[in-house]
């Protein structure tokens, strides 16, 4: 009765996925029921001047590079991200503006990397849900077949059993795991929002 449960909540969680896919068809992989946005766009997070070659340069500039990565990095708090701006962007206004260009360049580029890397493996994982439902329904079948059988085998039924209940596990975990990684894209569109924020502000 337990493995029986547990395959039908694996099995009504799979439907529930599958209609979440379902809802945007361009994106049949898409896990989430947060809408995907393939990528940030400048014009949403950028309200300041064109940022030119900084787009390539600030990969050259080591302290803006080193900078990059601390800002981009969500175990850094974001107070704490936007202090290190309004103290990296010192000097003339001509030195402000040259390198708040450079630094949210580098910004841009790194976190829709990092967007576009979490969005990739969401929809890899969900891929792999999609696989082991399939399999969670065909060895459910496989069970009721075997435990109406006469006379029944037991090791058989036992074995499928256990593999029943750690497939299900196994879904029902990766499961708990997408739906707090979905919102990592937006945490990191809200990011570079707010530092994208910070740079103008100084920088003006």
């Amino acid at each position: 009765m337990k493995v029986r449960v547990l395959a039908t909540a694996v099995l009504a969680l799979a439907a529930a996925s599958t209609a979440v896919r379902a809802a945007d068809p361009r994106y049949p992989d898409w896990p989430c029921t947060q809408a995907k946005v393939p990528e940030i766009s400048l014009a949403a997070v950028w309200a300041g001047p064109p940022l030119g070659d900084a787009e390539t340069k600030w990969k050259d500039d080591a302290k803006v590079s080193a900078l990059v990565s601390k800002l981009a990095a969500r175990k850094t708090p974001l107070d704490e991200a936007e202090k290190s701006v309004k103290e990296f962007l010192t000097g003339s206004a001509a030195d402000k503006v040259t390198n708040a260009k450079l630094l949210f360049a580098g910004l841009f580029d790194t976190l829709n990397a990092q967007r576009s890397q979490v969005m990739t493996g969401l929809e890899r994982v969900s891929r792999k849900q999609r696989d082991a439902a399939d399999k969670i329904r065909e060895e459910t079948l496989q069970l009721q077949a075997l435990q109406s059988t006469t006379p029944r085998d037991e090791a058989k039924v036992e074995a499928l059993s256990n593999d029943l209940i750690w497939k299900t596990r196994i879904f029902e975990d990766r499961h708990k795991v997408v739906r707090f990684v979905c919102e990592v894209p937006t945490a990191i569109d809200q990011r570079l929002f707010a530092l994208g924020r910070v740079i103008q502000q100084e920088m003006e």
